[in-house]
């Protein structure tokens, strides 16, 4: 709200970006129909979110989300509410699981960063829930603020959009671990806690189309390999 106020007033020409989070859906996802595989939890494929992801008309409410899901959602709808009220730049990206070189992942958030810096350091790594089937999708940052710029060139009042890796950069913990066991062949030390975080998704993949529609020059530049071989080579 400070950040805002002040935007507001001694700023309002320029442009104001919030970093908002998957989060803000909370547990309904869970709801959807998934079937277990071998290796992640599916979506149906007669859903209309298995090939493109989930978009922004996806619920909010409804639903249980973790504290850092309550607090970013309270700051997404101020982001929202001063852009469409004042009639002010402001865009809301609801992001999956950023990652790069430079992250500073840890436990609780920013898992492939954390995942790899684990198997690198031959530390072991914990697996929170859901078989280690759960899934996400991830973008790199450069990606990402890539889109940031082009919202700064052309910004739009209050707009918001799901920014994430999408399908093809999607993968579970269990597939995260497989790639890099047979890529490197080792073996990753794991610990499985059989208890799911509170909010927590079992499935997550970003639709990024109405992104897409209104920048048509952005694309994903960084695969989930590249992501992969990068963050192994920083540990190194």
């Amino acid at each position: 709200m400070h950040l805002l106020e002040c935007f507001k007033k001694y700023s309002s020409k320029s442009t104001f970006i919030f970093t908002s989070t998957n989060k803000v859906y909370g547990d309904l996802i869970n709801s959807l129909n998934f079937k277990e595989k071998k290796t992640r939890f599916e979506i149906d494929k007669k859903s209309p979110f298995f090939k493109r992801g989930i978009n922004e008309e996806f619920s909010i409410d409804k639903s249980v989300h973790s504290f850092f899901g309550s607090s970013k959602t309270s700051a997404d709808i101020y982001v929202q509410e001063f852009g469409k009220n004042f009639n002010l730049n402001t865009g809301i990206f609801r992001c999956g699981c950023i990652t790069g070189e430079n992250h500073a992942g840890t436990e609780a958030h920013g898992f492939l960063n954390y995942f790899v810096k684990q198997v690198v350091t031959k530390k072991s790594y914990k697996i929170i829930g859901y078989k280690g089937k759960q899934v996400r999708d991830n973008i790199h940052s450069q990606d990402l603020v890539n889109a940031f710029w082009m919202y700064f060139l052309k910004p739009k009042k209050g707009e918001v959009y799901n920014l994430g890796g999408g399908r093809k950069n999607s993968c579970s913990i269990l597939e995260a671990i497989n790639l890099l066991e047979k890529r490197f062949n080792i073996k990753v030390k794991k610990k499985y806690i059989n208890k799911e975080r509170s909010g927590d998704h079992i499935w997550w993949i970003s639709n990024n189309l109405k992104f897409q529609k209104h920048y048509p020059k952005w694309k994903i530049q960084f695969s989930l390999d590249k992501i992969l071989m990068k963050l192994c080579r920083s540990y190194v």
